[in-house]
């Protein structure tokens, strides 16, 4: 998290000062006299700029911001189909409940210690498919005898579908973000809105260096937000993997 911090300050201060350089050129090369007689004519393109600029950054945190918190139930319902699989088990024979929980306590164990430090570099873990394929397998190949083991054998195949549905969106949000036309876009328009406040035209040199200069902090802050709610389980304010430990400390607990 200190790394992002660290990264958002850094991107924050590049934008300010690359937006006040552009306002000193600015002033040197076009007049004040000619800026002042053009302020109303740039006012009304300005509005119109920063309106769309608004919408799109409003869109786009919806976006994020929903896949952040589908990210945090997804993993909290992974989680608990692993817990239900462990407990479920508990009531089969042997040796299908030794190995369903053995395998249970793998998963967890390997997604939360390996799977999730891969994730933060755009990675998962193939020991954890692999374990999660082995997991399927063993629930769906258990044959019930008595109406009490069909009944066991049906909630858990509810549980390893959903398991199986959860890590796929997880690691879907691992890969995929929002698609590059829109990062275009929002930078694209990100960029206008600060440049035509150089065309305004203010008396005061140092006032309106200031207005720019917060201009650009906050419009490079509010898109920096937007790439970390985008990822995840990267690096900054991630989706810890706290419901996979719980239901370790849980499991084992109890053992």
């Amino acid at each position: 998290m200190a790394l992002t911090v660290l990264l958002g300050i850094s991107i924050v201060s590049v934008s300010v000062l690359l937006a006040v350089a552009g306002l000193v050129i600015v002033q040197r090369l076009m007049p004040l006299e000619v800026r002042e007689a053009h302020t109303a004519a740039i006012g009304i393109i300005y509005a119109a700029l920063y309106v769309m600029f608004g919408m799109m950054v409003g869109f786009s945190a919806y976006l994020v911001l929903g896949k952040y918190i589908s990210s945090q139930s997804v993993v909290e319902s992974e989680a608990g189909s692993v817990e239900e699989l462990y407990w479920l088990s508990e009531n089969l024979p042997e040796p299908e409940q030794t190995q369903i929980q053995d395998l249970a306590i793998s998963y967890a164990r390997v997604t939360m210690d390996e799977e999730w430090p891969m994730m933060e570099r755009g990675q998962t873990s193939p020991r954890a498919a692999a374990l999660a394929d082995e997991l399927r397998r063993s629930v769906q190949s258990f044959e019930p005898d008595t109406s009490a083991e069909q009944a066991l054998y049906a909630q858990g195949l509810d549980r390893i579908h959903d398991l199986d549905k959860d890590r796929e969106v997880r690691i879907l949000h691992v890969r995929e973000g929002i698609p590059p036309i829109l990062w275009l876009v929002l930078i694209g328009l990100g960029t206008n809105t600060i440049v035509f406040t150089y065309f305004v035209g203010m008396k005061s040199y140092r006032l309106h260096i200031l207005a720019v200069a917060a201009l650009a902090g906050a419009v490079a802050l509010i898109l920096f937000t937007i790439g970390v709610l985008d990822h995840p389980f990267g690096p900054g304010w991630r989706v810890d993997p706290d419901a996979f430990e719980l239901v370790l400390n849980t499991i084992e607990g109890n053992n």
